[in-house]
């Protein structure tokens, strides 16, 4: 039997998590392995209360399922890698780790279709599912990478130069099958546990957004390849923990770590061309809709934070990257186990 380590990260939304913990479970019927709550220091009863549903809940009897506290909050990659760390400790004969959000309801084939997939194709270290919405509507599931063709675009937002430049939009929405892609989103992600060996697991140094990037890119950077599986399907509510959605002002984190992912991989200056691109075409835009007499929603402030934010940063020595390795998790006050 196959055996897959699943990790539910949590952040003050235990209800959520634990149904996606048993929507996983409900799709693992043919295979083994763990599933670990983890609950990533929320300021709340989180762990207590996820600890309580999942202790009341019917479970697979060949299924080990716990819920344990990080004891930190040091972000999405932080809290992943303290959960896949964690359940390989559990299940060491795991041959896949599957990523899954929160907020999210793995289908009855979800998982299978991932693994079958990855199996069946040698070169794929990571491949992620075909993701939509509680309204039925598709999510973006797979993208291409970002770069300065991708930085203008995006900020520019005119027809005519998505047309000419749509080989460097990021958001590739639903390919029309199964197969590479740039990256894929994190809400439901199967990585074989060897490319985690490889190249370790997510860099801590982003505290959330663009570490899935990252992962993917240094994936393919070691040679391997990262699809997106069309037949496995994930209902996702979609910024529940991060409130995305509803932003009236873009957080730090935000900036830093598009920050530190264009500087990191593609150097300083890579990344101060592509702010200065993102700021012209956020400008066009901006002069476009005035124009047009029409308002231009965004986030409030979003060049100035943004321009401040890269300045500052440009001064500054990129940081180190904080890359951890497959190794024994480190042990917390507050854990229990659910048989």
């Amino acid at each position: 039997m196959t055996n897959i380590v699943v990790v539910v990260l949590n952040y003050k939304t235990p209800d959520l998590a634990v149904l996606a913990a048993q929507s996983a479970a409900a799709a693992m019927t043919n295979f083994g392995g763990s599933i670990v709550l983890i609950d990533n220091d929320s300021p709340d009863d989180s762990f207590q209360r996820m600890t309580e549903l999942t202790r009341a809940a019917n479970w697979p009897s060949h299924l080990d399922v716990q819920v344990l506290q990080s004891g930190r909050n040091g972000g999405f990659g932080a809290g992943n890698n303290f959960g896949i760390r964690s359940g390989l400790e559990i299940c060491p004969t795991a041959e896949f780790v599957y990523i899954l959000n929160p907020d999210a309801q793995v289908e009855p084939g979800a998982i299978t279709a991932l693994v079958n997939y990855l199996q069946s194709n040698s070169k794929v270290a990571i491949a992620g599912s075909w993701v939509y919405g509680e309204d039925g509507q598709d999510h973006c599931s797979a993208f291409r990478f970002p770069g300065l063709a991708s930085e203008f675009e995006s900020a520019v937002r005119m027809g005519p130069i998505t047309r000419l430049l749509k080989n460097y939009v990021v958001p590739m929405h639903v390919p029309d099958a199964s197969g590479p892609v740039g990256w894929v989103v994190g809400a439901s992600m199967m990585a074989r546990t060897s490319v985690f060996t490889e190249i370790g697991l997510f860099d801590e140094t982003f505290f959330l957004y663009f570490e899935e990037t990252d992962l993917c890119l240094r994936a393919q950077r070691a040679g391997h390849e990262v699809h997106f599986v069309r037949e496995s399907r994930v209902c996702h509510i979609g910024s529940v923990s991060t409130g995305m959605g509803t932003w009236s002002r873009t957080p730090t984190y935000w900036y830093q770590s598009r920050w530190y992912y264009f500087s990191k991989n593609h150097g300083r200056t890579f990344a101060i061309v592509a702010t200065a691109l993102n700021v012209i075409g956020t400008s066009l835009w901006r002069l476009r809709r005035l124009i047009e007499r029409k308002s231009a929603p965004s986030a409030q402030h979003f060049l100035k934070d943004l321009v401040s934010h890269d300045v500052r940063a440009f001064l500054r020595p990129t940081p180190d990257a904080a890359i951890r390795a497959i190794g024994v998790a480190p042990k917390t006050n507050l854990q229990t186990s659910v048989d």
